[in-house]
């Protein structure tokens, strides 16, 4: 939106807002139903709730996909926060058992050579 200053020469306002909305997982689930709902549609629902509708869609077939990989597995899926948090579990695991080796190798060398004397 442009506006004459004071000495005549147009003036240009730029306005933006940074809004990043963080969803919960039950929002997101909610949102999802929501838009299957018989009647509903996407971009009603995304209008609805303030959200684009191509992101609705991204959590559709996440959701989609993440059931199918379920099914197809047999199992229940966990999610990618919760993996990378079980890694760094088991490399701390990992990390204290070779502590834990190289202590005994060098007990059990300590413990021949006080045999020897």
């Amino acid at each position: 939106m442009s506006r004459p200053s004071a000495n005549g020469e147009a003036v240009v306002e730029v306005l933006t807002t940074v809004h990043r909305r963080r969803w919960t997982v039950a929002e997101k689930v909610q949102l999802v139903q929501e838009s299957l709902q018989p009647g509903m549609n996407v971009s009603y629902v995304a209008r609805k709730h303030g959200i684009s509708p191509s992101l609705l869609f991204r959590w559709r077939k996440l959701m989609s996909d993440g059931g199918k990989a379920a099914v197809q597995a047999d199992e229940q899926v966990v999610g990618a926060g919760e993996v990378r948090a079980l890694k760094k579990r088991i490399r701390d695991l990992e990390r204290m058992l070779g502590k834990k080796t190289m202590e005994v190798e060098i007990l059990q060398e300590a413990m021949e050579i006080a045999r020897e004397k």
